[in-house]
């Protein structure tokens, strides 16, 4: 199945999820564990009907939902296919199914909560060093590339976060090479940054969704936003 574009998802209207990195992400606000429980039970039902399931975390007062597919098929310009981590129709057609049984059970969203963390390593090679990482963070190989077309390293057993690549000169051993990028809600971002600034942080540079912050020793981070999956006008 196709993987689908912002525009696409922003087309979708479902106010109660966010796009954050390869997923839609929701929180559900639940009295407690049985509630959740039965919340999650329902959901599992609905997704037995298609085949197809979020990735399911509950927390204290909480239900966290993530919905992807490991098997969208992403193209290139030229017409070369990869099979991707990413939205497809039928994680939209299930989100648009969680929100009515969450109305069902009496819940109530809270889409600015959710949040994705994944981790940066700049690198001007990383076919070579992607496998040792491979084998410290999984102990899989089968990790480096799951689900992307690059070397990234994707915990097929959702344990650890995401490692990508980023570009770095074969000389450049001076600066900060890790980095964490930090998913959020768009509602929320402005606030984040704010914050940062107030704790002595300061913007690096902004642009496109992607705040580079750093800390007061030059230690920098990512706020990331999804820019392409907003709603327009």
């Amino acid at each position: 199945m196709d993987m689908l574009r912002g525009n696409k998802i922003a087309e979708a209207d479902l106010t109660e999820w966010r796009k954050l990195a390869q997923g839609i992400h929701a929180r559900y606000v639940v009295d407690d564990f049985g509630g959740a429980a039965r919340f999650v039970a329902a959901i599992g039902e609905a997704g037995d009907e298609i085949s197809h399931h979020p990735k399911v975390s509950i927390g204290t007062g909480h239900v966290d939902l993530k919905l992807s597919s490991d098997d969208a098929i992403y193209r290139e310009d030229d017409g070369t296919e990869h099979v991707v981590e990413w939205v497809t129709q039928q994680d939209v057609d299930l989100a648009r199914r969680i929100t009515a049984i969450a109305a069902d059970h009496g819940l109530t969203a809270d889409p600015a909560a959710v949040s994705v963390v994944e981790l940066g390593l700049d690198t001007p090679d990383p076919a070579t060093i992607a496998p040792v990482w491979a084998a410290l963070l999984t102990g899989n190989p089968e990790d480096q590339g799951r689900g992307t077309p690059g070397d990234e390293i994707r915990d097929g057993g959702g344990r650890v976060p995401n490692l990508w690549f980023g570009d770095a000169e074969r000389d450049d051993r001076r600066r900060q090479l890790f980095h964490v990028e930090v998913y959020v809600a768009p509602e929320v971002a402005e606030a984040r940054i704010a914050a940062v600034v107030a704790a002595g942080g300061t913007v690096v540079e902004s642009n496109d969704g992607l705040t580079v912050v750093a800390d007061q020793d030059g230690n920098k981070g990512v706020l990331c936003v999804d820019m392409s999956a907003l709603a327009q006008g």
